[in-house]
């Protein structure tokens, strides 16, 4: 398993992804370029055997003390084998990295998969966006992680810590 930094070259393998995990809400091809072009993103893919099995992405504007976790998605047949986990450590990590405080992010209500990744890292509810994800009316779950608090609980090598240059 290969965790590395997201290029413009990934772009369609991602928007493969993007579309299967997504189907009545996925992001455009233009949407996803700006954010992989974008100075205050930071998106990783995660690859196993030359093929692309997941991404994430994290906006955080240097010197902002919070972020968002904007996107994660890992191919359905990839699921289960802490893949998720490894692409939201990458993206936490970046966020401590960069002097973020506070992360933010948005859940679908109807994935108890994903909420319950998100808890077992500290994330909290915050909050509740009724009908976000659309044209589905699933409410969004608005979670919030204290960086600080999270970087603290970590006890990884410093030098397998995840972090993609």
């Amino acid at each position: 398993m290969t965790l590395r930094r997201a290029t413009p070259d990934d772009l369609g393998a991602i928007m493969t992804l993007e579309r299967a995990s997504f189907p009545t809400d996925a992001w455009s091809d233009a949407m996803m370029r700006e954010e992989l072009a974008s100075r205050h993103g930071y998106y990783v893919v995660l690859e196993e055997a030359g093929r692309l099995l997941g991404y994430g992405g994290l906006r955080a504007p240097k010197g902002s003390r919070d972020a968002d976790v904007q996107t994660i998605a890992i191919a359905e047949a990839a699921r289960g084998r802490g893949r998720g986990r490894a692409l939201l450590e990458a993206l936490l990590t970046e966020a401590s990295a960069r002097g973020v405080q506070e992360v933010f992010l948005e859940v679908r209500a109807d994935n108890p998969v994903a909420h319950a990744l998100y808890v077992s890292e500290g994330f909290a509810d915050v909050g509740r966006r009724p009908r976000y994800y659309q044209p589905d009316d699933v409410d969004a779950v608005v979670m919030r992680l204290d960086v600080r608090a999270w970087a603290a609980h970590r006890t990884v090598d410093p030098d397998d810590a995840g972090v993609c240059t």
